[in-house]
């Protein structure tokens, strides 16, 4: 039940943070262990995802639903995969000198043991490394 939080302000506007963070298909370009990634529908401001994340020999694919409300508020839900659960959301909160505060949230369980604990293990890291990907194709698309 790894459960990560945080609020990081950054010199982007909410918009170009909404954007990074909803465009799934782009996610292997720069997330790290994303193989992977599609959207399979839409429906208005929600749409279905694909995600195949992985680690040497380890794959694994997972299916969410995002709501998309721009440009404030990504909440993802898990539908099917490997976990018992995911819960995660982004809100992007404006500030004063036109940057953003990102407001994270992600916490889940796999349903494998094994994985659960070696996620324990390297949970800390691993979402850090994660969330530095995201602010470093930021900075790659908007400095």
């Amino acid at each position: 039940m790894p459960t990560h939080a945080e609020k990081r302000k950054l010199p982007y506007t909410p918009e170009q943070l909404f954007d990074l963070v909803s465009q799934v298909e782009k996610y292997p370009q720069f997330l790290p262990w994303c193989l992977a990634s599609r959207i399979t529908g839409r429906d208005g401001n929600v749409f279905y995802a694909d995600l195949v994340i992985g680690y040497k020999m380890v794959r694994e694919k997972f299916t969410s639903k995002v709501t998309a409300l721009r440009p404030d508020h990504i909440h993802v839900e898990y539908l099917s995969g490997p976990m018992r659960y995911l819960s995660n959301h982004w809100r992007f909160i404006p500030e004063p000198d036109g940057g953003c505060t990102i407001d994270f949230y992600v916490d889940f369980e796999f349903k494998n043991k094994f994985f659960q604990n070696l996620m324990g293990v390297f949970f800390d890291k691993a979402v850090a490394k994660m969330v530095e990907a995201f602010e470093n194709r930021a900075k790659d698309l908007y400095s």
